[in-house]
């Protein structure tokens, strides 16, 4: 068995929510997750974002549902770091 603990993803999102409520729902999805956001590029109507999230578990499945549900569209896994348990 493994654990996700990092996952670094490319993500084009509406304007809002902007940075730091996207950051926050995100963390919230589970205890110790560490969300980092990196605002990439704005355009008239989006934003691409680099967004780090690390944790022990991480839940990828529940990360993207929140994604798709805050309205943004999940680009390109960028970087995974998994742990053997």
């Amino acid at each position: 068995m493994t654990n996700v603990q990092r996952i670094v993803l490319d993500i084009l999102k509406p304007h809002q929510p902007n940075a730091l409520e996207f950051a926050s729902a995100i963390a919230g999805l589970g205890e110790g997750y560490k969300v980092h956001v990196r605002v990439l590029e704005v355009d008239e109507k989006t934003e691409t974002l680099q967004v780090a999230i690390e944790g022990d578990a991480l839940d990828f499945s529940l990360v993207t549902a929140a994604i798709d549900e805050i309205g943004a569209s999940l680009h390109s896994i960028d970087e995974v770091l998994v742990a053997g348990k």
